[in-house]
């Protein structure tokens, strides 16, 4: 860069927001008035702004262009590009202008565009300057400072009272940076190269991108084949296995089974025939019906309840060993049946219906459904009393999610003791009421309706009345609502009756089998 006197003038970009720029042109204008060697002038073309510096008889044009903070990366390069092409001879330095030592994040944004797209090479040509007339920041972060080492620590910080030297010394620098460099500064030829040598790294990213999606497609489809060679192996295994198993009762069971053939045929008709009356029962029949659900979680008495009512409601007051016994977890859906009162009560239990996922188990759902027919009337939701887990507080929304919102107005919870202590219970008034919050949401939103039932050996006279007070409490609800039952509008009818259908000439079938097999 030469100067005035057969000299040029030296073009600088400075970079910046729109508030820091007239920050700066307020600075150069004060200072300019108090600095007969300090000349400045502005001037604006479209979206370039300049400022012309006459500074010791050296001149100096500093190009501004609104870049703002949304400006996208194109634009700004289109900008830079545009002085660039302005300047004959070149750019000689960037200025990046910064408000009290503070490099934001738009800051950054801009360096990292400026090197992107004017190579690494730009920022041997940049120089920060630093606005500190107002609130300076405390220390510096470690961008700004690996900014500065780039720059070669040409790092000015301007202040109203010293301004003019701060340019002088700027600009002395600018000088003497260009005069060990041996150039007028960043050039078109730069920007040439560094274009060229963007878009080479940019085809080389693309082809190693495409050449790795390509090894990662192949390593998928190499692992789907194994897999699939893995499974046909294996079910090729089984299927032998099956085959040679069938083989060896094949020639004693074909004999048997020519015997059997009739005689199975004609009982499965009679039965079905007998069976039929009760698969469609009449409009009386199902006013005299009341189904209940069974809902709960794994150990929490389910099973043990559904047997100490059906007992109790059958007007069986012995427990044989049977009972006492420690009853296995529910797997699938089953229903119970007992006549109490002059009126059928069906009872069905059921398994948990959503797994550790929380994803309900949709075919359960059905079978208990299908089974609860003509109902259901009521959901007794079953509690382990002592015991309320995690899973326990999610079960009212997992429920609600199954069977719709409106569940809550046909559920009583039952509350299930396996206390064998001899000494006086706490009342289960007491219990609910010191109960965890969640719990007593629980049973607020199922309309305060709840029971207890002590199904332990000790509390076997107990549990008589508590059955008796349960069964009065579930005849209330079925009256309340009218003697209808819920309606579970995410299935239809038509397919829950041809489900227990199916379920129960399952059941049928598989009961007439073992019955022969024993007799032969």
């Amino acid at each position: 860069m030469t100067h005035e006197g057969g000299s040029k003038t030296g073009q600088m970009v400075l970079i910046s927001t729109a508030e820091e720029w007239f920050s700066f042109k307020s600075l150069l204008q004060n200072c300019s008035n108090g600095d007969k060697h300090l000349q400045v002038t502005f001037s604006s073309q479209e979206s370039d702004q300049t400022c012309d510096l006459t500074v010791d008889g050296h001149s100096y044009s500093l190009h501004y262009a609104d870049l703002t903070e949304d400006i996208t990366e194109e634009s700004m390069s289109q900008a830079l590009d545009g002085f660039i092409q302005s300047c004959m001879d070149g750019i000689c330095t960037f200025l990046l202008l910064i408000q009290g030592g503070h490099f934001s994040k738009k800051e950054r944004r801009t360096v990292e565009i400026l090197q992107a797209h004017f190579g690494a090479g730009a920022l041997k040509y940049l120089v920060v300057l630093s606005l500190e007339d107002g609130a300076v920041a405390d220390t510096f972060n470690d961008t700004l400072l690996e900014l500065i080492e780039t720059c070669e620590r040409k790092y000015f910080q301007i202040t109203s009272s010293t301004a003019s030297d701060k340019l002088r010394s700027l600009f002395r620098t600018v000088d003497h940076m260009l005069t060990e460099n041996g150039a007028t500064g960043y050039t078109e030829a730069m920007l040439t190269e560094a274009k060229k040598k963007s878009m080479d790294n940019s085809s080389m990213r693309i082809l190693k991108e495409k050449v790795q999606e390509a090894e990662e497609k192949e390593q998928a489809f190499e692992l789907i084949v194994q897999q699939q060679e893995e499974r046909r192996a294996r079910e090729l295994e089984e299927l032998k296995a099956k085959h040679a198993e069938e083989r060896k009762g094949e020639a004693c069971e074909k004999k048997q089974h020519e015997k059997r053939k009739e005689s199975l045929e004609e009982a499965v008709m009679s039965h079905r025939a007998t069976l039929q009356p009760q698969m469609n029962p009449t409009n009386d029949d199902r006013t005299k019906t009341t189904s209940i659900i069974l809902l709960g979680l794994s150990g929490s008495g389910k099973s043990s309840a559904l047997n100490l009512i059906l007992e109790r409601a059958g007007n069986q007051y012995l427990v044989n060993a049977a009972c006492l016994e420690t009853l296995q977890p529910t797997i699938y859906c089953d229903r119970k049946e007992v006549i109490t009162a002059g009126r059928k009560l069906v009872i069905v239990d059921t398994p948990e219906l959503w797994d550790e996922d929380g994803f309900e188990e949709l075919e359960q759902v059905k079978d208990c459904l299908a089974l609860s027919l003509p109902g259901p009337h009521v959901f007794l939701l079953v509690l382990q009393v002592g015991r309320f887990t995690q899973g326990e507080c999610e079960m009212l929304a997992q429920l609600q999610r199954i069977f719709g919102r409106e569940f809550t107005e046909y559920a009583i919870v039952l509350f299930v003791s396996f206390d064998d202590s001899r000494h006086g219970p706490l009342r289960i008034e007491d219990y609910v009421a010191g109960s965890h919050a969640t719990l007593q949401d629980l049973v607020r939103k199922c309309g305060s309706r709840y029971h207890d039932l002590n199904v332990s050996k000790s509390q076997n006279a107990v549990s008589f009345p508590q059955v008796k007070e349960l069964l009065s409490g579930i005849n209330k609800l079925v009256a309340s609502h009218g003697g209808q039952p819920y309606a579970v509008r995410r299935f239809y009818m038509q397919e829950l009756q041809e489900r227990r259908k199916l379920i129960e000439e399952a059941k049928e079938e598989a009961l007439e089998i073992n019955s022969l097999l024993r007799d032969a």
